[in-house]
């Protein structure tokens, strides 16, 4: 089993999570401020006179266990799916996951997912 962990701009949130809703058996979204290669936007303050750049970029992760032969396709889709071309698209890293347990069902490893 691998997890899969998508970091991607917030606004690509829903055509992610439509590109895997039928691959995979669940996953997770957490939303936050990150830091990376991306441009950071550019904010107009004080009544439209001045600007600054902010800090951080609005990001989502996007969290999920799938079997090992899965893996590539949900790469895959999500890629494709938030793919606009630029520096700040977003990573995924896969990791390997040695157990997984589903707290109600008591089902392990796969059976769990």
């Amino acid at each position: 089993m691998k997890k899969i962990e998508a970091t991607i701009q917030a606004t690509k949130v829903g055509a992610a999570s439509n590109a895997i809703n039928d691959l995979v058996g669940g996953f997770s979204i957490l939303e936050g401020n990150g830091r990376g290669s991306g441009e950071r936007q550019t904010i107009r303050a004080g009544r439209g006179t001045g600007s600054f750049v902010a800090e951080y970029n609005k990001i989502a992760v996007i969290t999920t266990i799938v079997a090992d032969s899965k893996v590539q396709e949900v790469i895959s889709a999500i890629a494709d799916a938030v793919y606009v071309g630029s520096s700040g698209d977003g990573i995924i890293v896969v990791s390997d996951v040695d157990s997984v347990t589903n707290i109600s069902t008591k089902k392990t490893d796969l059976d769990a997912i």
